[in-house]
């Protein structure tokens, strides 16, 4: 038996905060202010106390996991096979337990999930995105949604766009959002691309030719500019928007002809063409969407509301986000991308009778310089996210 007269074992409270709100520590981490008060009436959740305002949280507040009796391991289980593209009834099938409470819990990590991921997809320096925009079909026959004549033109379908902005370098999924393909969605997707950047970045912006991204970046990455006089008499001329002189934004234009492409051309927008060439030929690149392009597959089979030829389809928007929400933030920090693999430095011998290890997984989120680690999907839905951002990094 371990001898008792050494010093305790101690308890990690780096990841957790106070949450009470009259405490001078509250939503603070890394304070040491935390002690772990043991498992109250022998429950499974440790509970902590604050020193300074003595107040009691459990380990699993601000999770999916408070207050519910279900297992933990069932709920990630669960939301695990949401994520590798099964669909809310097939799931609940396979761990016999209610379409409703699956649909339940997928609603409630999505919250969890979208806060998770605005907090660690900030402020990102990237060289250069590529945009697309993905077709998906929702179900339409909804009561009040839309009107019957509207339903029958549409065929009871009605077609929406998932517009994907990613890191060809490090394959992160910058941004995910659903809607129209519109103007005022290419204003709407390229704000929340421009806000989760840094302020100081404007990196190599890659699309198809799809006109309307060129009217939404010039409005995002523009100045006002005052033109010279040309005459020496009549009125100054007034100033004009124009892009600013780091933007670089090139398309690849599609055409096809019986749904057969038969040509590719590049059109440089903004910027010049030596200056594309300057951030893609040091990688060995041309102009191109490939890396988006392969997402859309990916995307098809991870999601199962946006698959081809299947009866899991959403009746709206909301569901579709909250399957897309999941499916961001599992393939950032816990789908390891064998494309991003690397090699360690001695291999690494197994327990078993297989070979050794020569290579060390790698997600999006690592290659990115985010965290340090192959998240577990357990380990994102216990990790509880501060209200403020943090000084200490995780």
């Amino acid at each position: 038996m371990p001898p008792t007269h050494r010093r305790p074992r101690t308890v990690d409270t780096s990841r957790h905060f106070c949450p009470h709100t009259d405490g001078a520590y509250r939503g603070w981490r890394g304070l040491n202010n935390l002690r772990a008060n043991g498992h109250p009436n022998g429950g499974r959740w440790r509970q902590f106390q604050c020193t300074s305002c003595e107040g009691y949280f459990p380990e699993n507040h601000g999770t999916i996991f408070h207050g519910k009796q279900a297992e933990v391991e069932l709920i990630v289980r669960v939301l695990m096979c949401l994520a590798e593209g099964l669909g809310i009834r097939a799931t609940a099938r396979v761990f016999e337990v209610e379409a409703n409470t699956v649909l339940h819990w997928l609603l409630e990590a999505a919250e969890h999930l979208r806060a998770f991921s605005a907090y660690f997809l900030c402020d990102l320096h990237v060289k250069q995105l590529q945009l697309d925009e993905l077709y998906a079909v929702l179900s339409a026959v909804k009561e009040g949604e839309i009107s019957e004549v509207k339903a029958i033109k549409r065929l009871s379908r009605s077609p929406h766009w998932v517009w994907v902005a990613i890191d060809p370098v490090t394959k992160l999924l910058v941004a995910l959002d659903v809607g129209e393909r519109t103007q005022a969605m290419a204003q709407r997707f390229v704000h929340h691309v421009a806000q989760v950047l840094a302020p100081d970045c404007a990196p190599l912006f890659l699309t198809d030719g799809f006109r309307e991204y060129a009217t939404a970046l010039l409005t995002h990455y523009g100045c006002w500019v005052q033109p010279p006089r040309r005459q020496a008499k009549g009125p100054v001329p007034k100033p004009r928007w124009m892009p600013l002189p780091q933007l670089l934004y090139a398309q690849v234009v599609k055409t096809t002809r019986r749904r057969r492409l038969v040509d590719v051309t590049h059109r440089v927008v903004f910027g010049t063409l030596e200056a594309v060439n300057q951030v893609l030929v040091p990688l060995g690149w041309q102009i191109n969407t490939s890396l988006v392009e392969r997402l859309n597959l990916s995307l098809r089979q991870h999601v199962a509301a946006i698959g081809r030829r299947v009866n899991t389809l959403c009746k709206g928007e909301a569901g579709l986000r909250q399957q897309l929400v999941l499916y961001h933030v599992y393939d950032n920090f816990v789908l390891p991308h064998a494309s991003l693999r690397q090699p360690l430095a001695e291999p690494l011998a197994t327990h078993g009778q297989g070979s050794a290890k020569v290579w060390q997984p790698c997600t999006p989120a690592m290659a990115a310089g985010l965290t340090d680690h192959v998240w577990s999907l357990r380990e994102v839905l216990m990790f509880r996210v501060p209200p403020w951002p943090q000084p200490q990094t995780v």
